[in-house]
């Protein structure tokens, strides 16, 4: 009797334990993918009246729509996906070197340049891009695919330039001494030993920041528009039109890339390069 009394609380506790575990698993699992199951669900809605819990018809109409050879979503697709890989280039062309360079400890003023790349991300993305539109009409690059791209790059490098960094940060310098000290010259050296080491974290570079052009509204919509139309773009406009099935489905197509990014960037990113961010 006395043992069942002593057990008794502990496997009430237990049970009010497993409960409240249970409780957060489930909340967690509603807020992660609660926005997910909502973009499903509307996105094979083609009847949905209020006050319906659930869509009255269901089909993918508006599948067929947006993947028909006369929708704006292949072209918005088409033009998301060379603007994205301009700015990856672009992006990159500039990251390269100066990751690079600032992953020697020894330049001068190295905190100032690293820093210096952070500043787009110091104020308001809309303050910003309206003092860009500005400056981009005056040189006539509003409404081109050069001026997107550029202002694509303004934050991309962010990413690709710091990532840079800690990508050349990781690499063993007594690899380069060696180099040289048996004859080879600084490009030999760089172009043989250096940056096919550096490859894993230039590659996750230009991953986040395709992602980051793939994804941009803001820039695009004061820059570009209207001659550039990208998926953000549509599904802002299907979105203000209250076409949620239109604006669902091309969500859904966004979010694809992420999710195979982010399982490739698992891939190349190790735990060594990124405790060199921002060293």
């Amino acid at each position: 009797m006395i043992n069942r009394l002593l057990q008794r609380p502990s496997a009430n506790r237990f049970s009010s334990e497993f409960f409240a575990q249970a409780v957060f698993i489930v909340c967690l699992a509603l807020f992660l993918f609660g926005p997910i199951i909502n973009l499903l669900i509307w996105s094979v809605a083609e009847v949905w009246y209020f006050p319906h819990k659930l869509p009255a018809e269901w089909g993918f109409k508006y599948w067929r729509q947006v993947f028909s050879p006369y929708s704006d979503v292949t072209g918005s697709m088409i033009s998301s996906v060379l603007i994205a890989l301009a700015t990856v280039v672009v992006c990159l062309v500039v990251s390269i070197p100066a990751g690079f360079a600032l992953a020697q400890k020894s330049i001068p003023l190295r905190l100032f340049w690293m820093l210096l790349f952070l500043i787009p991300q110091a104020f308001p993305n809309l303050t910003v891009y309206i003092n860009i539109a500005k400056i981009f009409y005056d040189f006539g690059l509003n409404g081109s695919f050069i001026g997107v791209v550029l202002v694509h790059s303004v934050h991309g490098l962010m990413f690709s330039v710091w990532i840079c960094v800690a990508a050349f940060s990781g690499i063993d310098p007594l690899l380069s001494r060696a180099s040289i000290n048996l004859g080879a010259s600084p490009l030999y050296t760089f172009f043989h030993i250096i940056l096919p080491q550096a490859i894993p974290g230039i590659v996750v570079a230009g991953i986040f920041v395709f992602l980051e052009s793939l994804d941009e509204f803001t820039g695009t919509f004061f820059v570009g528009t209207p001659e550039i139309t990208t998926l953000p773009l549509l599904l802002y406009t299907a979105s203000m039109e209250g076409n949620y099935q239109i604006a669902s489905i091309t969500a859904l197509i966004l979010l694809v890339p992420s999710v195979v990014f982010v399982l490739i960037i698992h891939r190349f990113v190790s735990a060594q390069m990124l405790s060199k961010i921002g060293q």
